[in-house]
């Protein structure tokens, strides 16, 4: 299983970026997929992640009501979209899939990880 993220870049405070996720290698028809974030200096922290049935999307306290987290299953594709942008925002982004549906927010239980994208927010 391979992910490959993209969409990440410069942006504003206040402005928006579209991150997305592209699996390949295997089609996944349970577990979740989820973003984390590592700024320089700092732990991988949990971001946001979306159930493979779509019943249920979760978020860190520190993105909700400002990213949404979305997938395509049809194409394998996993999107967040980051608005409202704020400097401590910037960090590598990184998409994850955890095969099963036990603690989303825990980075150590995800089976596959993509590269990780870096997003910069300027004040």
């Amino acid at each position: 299983v391979q992910l490959q993220a993209s969409g990440g870049g410069l942006a504003q405070e206040g402005g928006s970026l579209r991150l997305s996720c592209a699996a390949s290698g295997r089609a996944f028809t349970s577990g979740t997929m989820g973003w984390f974030r590592q700024a320089p200096g700092k732990e991988r922290e949990f971001v946001a992640a979306v159930w493979w049935s779509g019943s249920n999307e979760l978020y860190a306290d520190s993105v909700k009501g400002r990213f949404t987290i979305s997938r395509d299953n049809a194409n394998n594709i996993l999107y967040l979209q980051m608005n409202s942008l704020k400097p401590e925002d910037t960090a590598v982004y990184y998409c994850a899939v955890d095969r099963s549906t036990s603690d989303a927010t825990n980075a150590a239980l995800y089976d596959y990880w993509g590269q990780g994208t870096l997003v910069t927010v300027s004040s």
